[in-house]
C-alpha cells in the first residue's frame, strides 16, 4: 500500500504530560491505523520510531565525533542509560565499529561537518527515519598547536571550518525540527579555552571562544521555543586531544623558542596523563540533559574551574583598575545611572 497518511501526534514532552495519556493518543493512532488498513508492516520507521519516542524516557542523541575522546564516551554512556544515538563518524571502518556498541540503538553515519550539503542530508534523514532528534551534541573538533605568527591563514582558517562553521552547520539543520517541536536541548562542546587563554594556542582559543559567544546568543533566541543551549566547557581530559588529534605548526622562529619549546613538550608528554576521566564527563552531561533547568555553561574538570575563576578574577580586577577610564569616553550629557 502507499505512504500512510494518518498523522503521528505532535505532542510536546513535559512533565505535565503523563505517559498514561500519552499512551491514550497513541492507542487512537493505533486505531486510525486499523481503520485505515494499515498493518504493522506498512507503518515507516518514521512513524514507528516517534510512537516509541513519545511513550517512553528514552531520548534520541546526535553525538557528532563518536570515534574517539569524549565524544565516543558520551555516546557509550548514553546507550548504557538506554538512549538512542546517531554519532557521526568519518570512515566506513569507524561506523561498523560504532553501530556494534548496541544493536538497533547505535546508528553511525559518515559525515564531514565542514560539507554543509551533507550535514543537512544526514539531520533530515535521521529525523525521518529514527524520529526527533532530543539532543544533540556538537563536539566534532581538534586543536591547533602554534605561535600565532607561525602559523599560516590556511592553518587558521580550517581551525575555523572545523571548530566553529561546522558546528553551527549542524546547530543549524536541527533548530528547525526542534523549533517545530517546541523542545529539544543543544550541546556544544567548546573547551575552559573558550573563556581562557595561553600561549600556543591561539587559533583554536579563537574558534572556541566564537563558540562560546555564538551559544550565549542562540540560547537566548530560543528559550521561547523550548529549546536549551549548553557550553560545555572541559579542561584537561585524557583524551588523545593533545596527541594525535593535535595539528602542530612547524617551528621557525627562534625568539619564540624559549616560552613555546617547554610548552609544547608540556602538552606531548602529559597527553594520557591528564587529570580529568571522559566517562566521568559523560555522566556529568547526562544529568544536565535530564535536569529540567540545565545551565548555559558548564565548567567540567577541577583544573577547569580553578584556572577559569583565576582567569575571570584577573579580568576583573583589570575592570575595576581602569574603570574611570572606561568611563570617561561617554558623551558628556550622559548619565550612566539613568
Amino acid at each position: 500500500m502507499g505512504g500512510l497518511t494518518v498523522p503521528v501526534p505532535a505532542i510536546p514532552r513535559s512533565k505535565r504530560t503523563t505517559q498514561e495519556s500519552l499512551r491514550r493518543q497513541f492507542s487512537e493512532y493505533d486505531r486510525l491505523c486499523r481503520d485505515q488498513h494499515v498493518d504493522s508492516r506498512s507503518r515507516s520507521l518514521d512513524h514507528i520510531a516517534r510512537r516509541e519516542h513519545f511513550v517512553s524516557d528514552t531520548k534520541t542523541f546526535l553525538i557528532t565525533g563518536v570515534s574517539t575522546g569524549l565524544g565516543r564516551a558520551l555516546a557509550i554512556a548514553a546507550l548504557a542509560a538506554d538512549h538512542r544515538v546517531v554519532g557521526t563518524v568519518r570512515t566506513p571502518t569507524a561506523a561498523r565499529a560504532f553501530e556494534k556498541l548496541a544493536g538497533n540503538r547505535a546508528y553511525a553515519r559518515i559525515l564531514d561537518v565542514t560539507n554543509n550539503g551533507s550535514v543537512e542530508a544526514v539531520v533530515d534523514e535521521a529525523e525521518r527515519v529514527l524520529g526527533p532528534i532530543d539532543v544533540l551534541v556538537a563536539n566534532a573538533g581538534y586543536g591547533h598547536d602554534g605561535i600565532i605568527e607561525e602559523s599560516s591563514m590556511d592553518d587558521l582558517r580550517h581551525q575555523f571550518e572545523v571548530n566553529v562553521f561546522g558546528t553551527v552547520a549542524v546547530i543549524k539543520a536541527v533548530l528547525p525540527h526542534m523549533r517545530a517541536r517546541r523542545a529539544g536541548h543543544i550541546i556544544g562542546i567548546t573547551s575552559m579555552g573558550g573563556l581562557i587563554a595561553f600561549p600556543g594556542l591561539g587559533f583554536y582559543h579563537g574558534s572556541k571562544f566564537a563558540m562560546e559567544g555564538i551559544l550565549e546568543s542562540l540560547g537566548k533566541e530560543v528559550a521561547d521555543f523550548g529549546i536549551h543551549v549548553t557550553a560545555v566547557e572541559p579542561g584537561k581530559f585524557r583524551t588523545d586531544w593533545a596527541g594525535r588529534s593535535m595539528v602542530r605548526a612547524p617551528r621557525a622562529i627562534a625568539d619564540y623558542d624559549k616560552l613555546f619549546n617547554p610548552l609544547r613538550a608540556q602538552r606531548a608528554h602529559g597527553s594520557g596523563h591528564q587529570p580529568g576521566d571522559p566517562d566521568k564527563a559523560a555522566r556529568a552531561i547526562l544529568q544536565i540533559v535530564a535536569a529540567d533547568k540545565p545551565p548555559s555553561r558548564l565548567l567540567l574538570g577541577s583544573d577547569a574551574l580553578h584556572l577559569v575563576n583565576a582567569g575571570h578574577e584577573a579580568f576583573a580586577q583589570d575592570i575595576k583598575t581602569w574603570a574611570a577610564l572606561s568611563a570617561s569616553t561617554d558623551f558628556d550629557d550622559i548619565n550612566p545611572t539613568a
